[in-house]
């Protein structure tokens, strides 16, 4: 009798409930065709090389993108989603079945991706980051527009603890960039102005070697215009149309040309700021902001990494400062810098007194770089660890580096080349301070306290905000 309970109660767990959905219909569609673009190139590059049977690669061609199509209806006939407990569970495979599930307390970020293929046919990507996680875990592929920010709302509102039917919060927008600062900043990046370097210089190189070496040097020269050019559309391309708005579910970013991404980063999942000013960038008085939030700089793709952890492309600096204020709670400006002492300039000739670090109760601020400007934040709750390294030529020079570790990403709290005692010292202070933040860091449910503080304001006489979307 036990025995059958048991397998009654293990099938239940296996089997997929009644109530969860399938993926929108177009799924196969789509990803039929990115199959038949690949099978276009492959099929293109032998018929170059031999143009005889150019119906033969046509058949096999159109033959392979019908059995990927067919492929991907029977994957997206046994693929469905929905919520169990308090997990978003995702069941797919057809031969070997997978279910996969995504725990509430563990989210840190939900964004909904809408490729230029996705944007025409009304579909949506939505990708879920979780703490600890190697890469999205399990991306839906695809739902419509309306299913996609639906779900967004209730997966934000349940890591929250609120009800599951509350719409999405309405946002502030707090920074909006504008085609021409972008583009600006696009011709004054370092890509950008290597790029035109290297254009010149083929250019001169063209005009003056015989013309048998030309076709030579353009080809040797066009990895790096590639290069230039990628970096060109990193900037211009992808933060094309970029806002930054505030909610009480997060820090929302929407931005991109051709795929255009809407990010929600919840507040507290922050783990370190970073305030970049390219050199020319400050004839303008500019500078960019980057983060790391856990689950997205766990990613091994430093694309992926570069998609998700810009806070802002391009801003005035005030701007820039006045946001990261916002994110960590603390004005990295107000904490005083102890400077770096004179032997560090053995290792720094140039920027050696621009390196600086110093702590408040909330933070640790390190100042570091001479012709690119970094400021980097970390709150003292989100250190993972500290640790202290000597080189053998620091130790001939009495000198240690400090790393205030936190999650991987573009953010690296580095304080270089101070006396061992001190950097073991700050080591030791620095390991408390994170222990004791810790005690009163943002809980996992973070719209609870927002709620609670709806509630008060409503006791006193003031009227609770909208929920609604503006």
């Amino acid at each position: 009798m036990s025995q059958t309970v048991n397998d009654e109660t293990a099938e239940r767990r296996t089997s997929t409930p009644e109530h969860f959905k399938r993926l929108h219909p177009l799924t196969p569609l789509l990803r039929g065709w990115a199959y038949l673009a690949g099978v276009i190139v492959i099929m293109g590059q032998n018929a170059l090389r031999d143009p005889g049977p150019v119906g033969l690669y046509l058949g096999l061609g159109l033959g392979f993108a019908v059995l990927a199509t067919i492929a991907g209806a029977v994957s997206w006939w046994f693929t469905r989603y929905g919520f169990d407990g308090d997990a978003l569970r995702i069941d797919s495979g057809v031969l070997m079945r997978r279910s996969r599930r995504v725990r509430m307390d563990r989210l840190q970020a939900v964004d909904v991706n809408r490729p230029l293929v996705g944007r025409l046919l009304g579909v949506s990507e939505l990708r879920m980051e979780v703490a600890g996680g190697g890469k999205s875990e399990a991306p839906l592929r695809y739902l419509s527009g309306d299913d996609a920010v639906r779900l967004r709302a209730e997966l934000l509102a349940r890591a929250a603890g609120i009800d599951a039917d509350t719409p999405e919060a309405p946002e502030r927008v707090v920074h909006q960039v504008n085609l021409d600062r972008l583009a600006w900043s696009t011709v004054l990046s370092g890509g950008f102005v290597f790029g035109v370097l290297l254009l010149l210089l083929v250019a001169g190189a063209m005009v003056v070697v015989p013309g048998p070496a030309r076709i030579g040097i353009l080809t040797s020269m066009l990895p790096g215009l590639l290069a230039a050019g990628y970096v060109v559309w990193t900037q211009l391309g992808r933060n094309f149309g970029f806002v930054l708005a505030e909610s009480p579910d997060g820090f929302r970013i929407r931005k991109g040309l051709l795929d255009t991404q809407h990010q929600t980063v919840p507040p507290g999942r922050v783990q370190g700021v970073l305030i970049r000013e390219p050199l020319l960038w400050r004839l303008r008085g500019w500078a960019e902001v980057h983060v790391d939030v856990a689950g997205y700089a766990s990613n091994t793709s430093s694309d992926a990494t570069n998609r998700t952890s810009t806070l802002l492309p391009v801003a005035p600096r005030e701007d820039a400062m006045t946001i990261t204020r916002q994110v960590v709670q603390a004005d990295p400006v107000a904490v005083v810098l102890h400077s770096a002492p004179k032997t560090a300039r053995w290792f720094r000739p140039i920027q050696w007194r621009r390196l600086a670090y110093g702590t408040d109760d909330r933070v640790v601020v390190v100042r570091d770089g001479r012709f690119t400007r970094r400021l980097t934040v970390v709150p003292h709750a989100k250190t993972q660890s500290v640790r202290v390294t000597q080189g053998p030529l620091q130790r001939a020079l009495n000198l240690a580096t400090i790393h205030v570790d936190t999650t991987p990403g573009p953010v690296n709290a580095i304080i270089r080349h101070r006396r061992p005692d001190d950097a073991r010292r700050f080591a030791e202070e620095q390991a408390e301070r994170a222990r004791l933040a810790r005690k009163t860091d943002v809980p996992e449910q973070w719209m609870a306290a927002h709620l609670q503080d709806v509630v008060e304001g409503d006791h006193d006489g003031d009227a609770p905000p909208s929920a609604s979307n503006e």
